[in-house]
């Protein structure tokens, strides 16, 4: 009679690489803080506007200084959702340096990423129906070329200064993401946790 061994490495437990309610969590906060923040410019009068969504009145009004006040708030807003994300996400026992890395970062980009979703929709569908009163009519004229080019020109600008904020604050969320999640572990690490 022989028996047969089976060789087993040790149990390992199932970790989410994800938890989505860090991330959930995380853009909460980083579209609270946007809309706080767009609303603390808007009391000192500045328009922070999504330029998409914009009415008429704040391309017009667009200058270099209120496209780095919206990138400051993105960053802020971002900043802020991307710590939380990667503070708040649960304890990896079985992954390596590396691994958690890429995982912090990614809580704090996917928080960015939700919050930019839910961010749009909720613009989109609260302002679609006054669409058509804040389009508001004009007489029909036509533009001299300085016009038709310094609008064109404002366009771009708000377009560049949109893409750039998104830019920079999905890097920062991600950024931050990492930072919440080191101080995650160094907290498990003290047994304050």
């Amino acid at each position: 009679m022989t028996m047969q061994q089976d060789i087993v490495g040790p149990a390992r437990v199932f970790e989410p690489e994800l938890s989505w309610s860090a991330i959930i969590a995380g853009a909460t906060v980083a579209l609270a803080t946007s809309l706080f923040l767009t609303l603390l410019a808007a009391g000192f009068g500045y328009t922070f506007a999504f330029g998409g969504l914009a009415y008429r009145g704040s391309l017009a009004a667009f200058s270099p200084i209120f496209g780095a006040g919206a990138i400051a708030v993105q960053v802020v807003a971002g900043g802020f959702g991307g710590y939380v994300a990667g503070r708040l996400r649960h304890q990896w026992l079985s992954a390596h340096l590396d691994e958690a890395h890429f995982r912090d970062t990614a809580h704090g980009l996917l928080a960015w990423a939700l919050s930019t979703v839910v961010g749009v929709v909720l613009a989109a569908t609260v302002l679609i129906p006054y669409a058509e009163q804040l389009a508001a009519p004009v007489a029909p004229m036509a533009l001299t070329a300085d016009e038709a080019l310094r609008a064109s020109n404002i366009a771009m600008q708000a377009a560049f200064f949109t893409a750039f904020g998104m830019l920079l604050s999905a890097f920062v969320a991600a950024v931050a993401g990492r930072i919440g999640g080191l101080r995650n572990e160094e907290m498990h690490a003290k047994g304050r946790a």
